[in-house]
């Protein structure tokens, strides 16, 4: 059972150079992981996925070049341009936080999956839920809500701790809302983000369901609309669904009284805001200032964002 768990996992990260003989040393899993990532980008790119529709790369082309399209044709903030500023920043930062970044430690990823095979893990034993077992359309809904959740919780962390809200200052720093704005944020926060989410659904559902490729397109198709220049609130759906006028406001440069952390802090679903009462939509928000106290001295390029929340602590808090 040991011998074939390993070859699934060296399967899945294109590690095909190893005897079956012979299990391949960390350091080896380690080196090896870059190749089968890099070839497992290369297969989307070159439409050789299978089934042939999950294919994070052209489906996040077309979904972005969908909504842009929207935001042209329905543009809540008139006198915003199509290319507003920042535009092919935002842009970097969706390739650079899937892809590239994803790249770079692919291989600690290998490693902690080799580490778990070899210790007997296995997601099953330590489940609360297994969704699973489920019909599929129920443990498909209960996974998107409970990572949702995570995300939620973790995202009121970014805004509570200062050490944290540094590095979320990034996503922050947009000054003009647009599609591509939902991507701009530091790798750090995956460093938070990805970890707690994973153990969450790890303890609760044993993992996750089949398909869920589903939901994690759909988060980014909502988180997307969220960010894109629409004046969109969905009516009565408003209170379970994000949207672009309640999510403005998470972005406003200044903050209601009693709520200095933050507001709106709703990820795909609203719900969460309204039941722990950080809710605020007192207007329609449209042309509210974006950023945060002190964003004229924060960085404007890619590299002095990436650094920023590493250097010592200076006096980047006063207002503007």
């Amino acid at each position: 059972m040991m011998r074939v768990a390993l070859l699934l996992l060296f399967t899945t990260l294109g590690l095909s150079g190893f005897s079956q003989n012979t299990e391949p040393t960390y350091w080896e899993v380690f080196q090896q992981s870059f190749g089968g990532y890099a070839s497992h980008v290369w297969r989307e790119i070159t439409f050789q996925t299978e089934p042939v529709y999950v294919n994070y790369f052209w489906l996040l082309i077309v979904l972005s070049l969908a909504v842009w399209l929207l935001e042209i044709a329905f543009p809540w903030r008139k006198n915003q341009a199509v290319i507003r500023k920042d535009f092919w920043l935002d842009a970097f930062y969706m390739f650079f936080n899937f892809y590239i970044f994803t790249f770079m430690i692919t291989g600690f990823y290998a490693l902690i999956g080799l580490i778990a095979t070899k210790v007997g893990y296995t997601t099953d034993a330590i489940a609360i839920i297994n969704v699973k077992e489920m019909p599929k359309w129920l443990g498909l809904l209960i996974f998107f809500i409970l990572n949702d959740f995570v995300q939620w919780f973790t995202h009121v962390l970014l805004h509570r701790y200062n050490f944290l809200w540094r590095f979320h200052k990034v996503h922050h720093s947009v000054e003009q809302m647009g599609f591509a704005a939902h991507l701009r944020y530091h790798w750090m926060e995956n460093i938070l983000y990805k970890p707690l989410k994973t153990l969450v659904v790890l303890l609760l559902v044993g993992g996750e369901p089949a398909d869920a490729f589903v939901i994690h397109f759909l988060a980014i198709t909502i988180g997307h609309l969220n960010h894109a220049n629409l004046g969109w609130d969905y009516g009565p759906l408003k209170y379970i669904l994000n949207n672009p006028k309640m999510h403005i406001w998470h972005h406003a440069h200044d903050m209601p009284e009693g709520k200095k952390y933050g507001i709106n802090f709703g990820i795909s679903l609203s719900i969460w805001d309204y039941i722990f009462r950080t809710n605020y939509i007192p207007s329609d928000g449209r042309d509210i200032q974006l950023g945060f106290p002190g964003l004229k001295k924060f960085p404007k390029d890619f590299f002095g964002q990436l650094i920023y929340g590493f250097r010592k602590k200076e006096a980047d808090e006063v207002s503007d």
